[in-house]
């Protein structure tokens, strides 16, 4: 199929098929894995066309993998980049994508409802080599075209953020980064190419960790960058140096997972807006946060540019610790787990997992209350999902 016919598929379709030739080793249907560390060359010819004359070709499998390009191909197919590369972990395609961008004496902004490891990342380990980071409330749009610099070489946020699903309004986030020369990433794990297409409002770069939706299996972990050429390129590069590949067994269940992915983020859209609006008016419950629920502060911006809401539904419960560790307790289909975006249907509770080296009062200035929980729908059947948490709701009660 010829790559302009490619274009005009449908994303189910491009799921399955873009990124690959039509016809693989020994006619194989699915990806071949590529189960090899070194690719050798068949005579001193082939070496001086790849040294000299510059022929793409595969050399060592930390510089490239076929079954990691085919994976590279199909993810910026579908998030609409230029390039895109794949590394072994979320973590690792934001800290590399960070290091690839900044140098010593440089500033970056950052807002406050990233994720808890990316804020230590950004204003830890970066203040050792000089790098001066800000921290601005999310929402604050004000404080944050406030604190650029002059030496402010990008913005960073999520979107939605993670636990309390805020949108930021790209559009809004690209004007002020064009009125100040400053690069624009954003992770958009929660949403997904499906759900949030931050490239075409202009955004520069999009991380994932491939490891939730895009992969869907909790089977792997995985993480993408994608943008423009010129931004990938030098990722690419410290990619290759700091070594933090993915294997070409993990690429061939990320392609395998990519190729349900639509199907699943359509499914699981559907399930959480059900389940939101379900605890949304069960009495035990004090408040629910989810995009596409009309209290939810950001839903008009969500309506604008999200097609979905996703599968993550955040809520709080009436009562107080005891109570939040009955309600777990009482579970009986859905597993207690700190990811999302998989096939099962996990809940976590990030006063006693994700902050448990906090103190209440820290906690608590960063709203994570006794009673807040994170739901990660998965493919269950929605009534199902719903009896469960109905039956542990009831039980924490008495």
């Amino acid at each position: 199929m010829s790559t302009e016919k490619k274009d005009r598929l449908g994303m189910s379709s491009r799921a399955v098929h873009a990124g690959e030739p039509r016809n693989h080793y020994a006619d194989a249907i699915t990806t071949p894995i590529f189960q090899t560390s070194t690719f050798v060359f068949r005579n001193s010819d082939e070496i001086e066309e790849y040294t000299k004359h510059k022929k793409e070709r595969f050399e060592y499998g930390r510089y490239g993998n076929p079954t990691e390009l085919i994976a590279q191909n199909r993810l910026a197919d579908l998030e609409g980049a230029e390039d895109c590369v794949v590394l072994s972990s979320g973590m690792m395609a934001i800290t590399t994508t960070i290091l690839s961008l900044v140098r010593t004496g440089d500033h970056i902004v950052i807002t406050d409802d990233s994720y808890k490891k990316t804020l230590e990342f950004c204003r830890s380990y970066l203040k050792r080599f000089g790098i001066e980071c800000t921290i601005v409330p999310f929402g604050d749009y004000d404080a944050l075209e406030g604190s650029i610099k002059s030496n402010t070489r990008f913005i960073f946020s999520e979107s939605p953020t993670n636990p309390y699903l805020n949108v930021f309004d790209l559009k809004l986030l690209k004007e002020i980064a064009d009125r100040h020369g400053v690069i624009t990433l954003i992770d958009s794990t929660i949403a997904t190419p499906i759900n949030q297409r931050p490239l075409e409002l202009g955004i520069d770069l999009v991380t994932h960790s491939a490891t939730k939706y895009l992969a869907g299996h909790n089977d792997i972990l995985a993480g993408a960058v994608m943008g423009r050429k010129d931004l990938i390129a030098p990722i690419r590069n410290l990619h290759k140096s700091m070594g933090g590949l993915i294997d070409p067994h993990c690429c061939y269940l990320l392609l395998r997972g990519l190729k349900t992915f639509p199907m699943r983020v359509e499914r699981q859209n559907d399930t959480a807006l059900q389940v939101a609006r379900f605890l949304e008016g069960h009495p035990d419950i004090q408040r629910v946060y989810y995009p596409l629920l009309e209290s939810h502060q950001h839903y008009s911006i969500a309506r604008e540019q999200m097609k979905g809401g996703g599968c993550v539904v955040t809520f709080e419960m009436k009562g107080g610790i005891d109570e939040a560790k009955r309600f777990m307790d009482s579970l009986e289909m859905i597993f207690i787990g700190p990811s999302f975006g998989g096939a099962e249907t996990l809940i976590t509770h990030p006063a006693t997992v994700s902050y448990y080296d906090y103190t209440r009062e820290e906690r608590y200035e960063l709203g994570i209350i006794d009673t807040l929980f994170r739901l990660a729908v998965g493919l269950e059947d929605v009534d199902d999902i719903i009896a469960d948490l109905q039956g542990a709701l009831e039980r924490a009660r008495r």
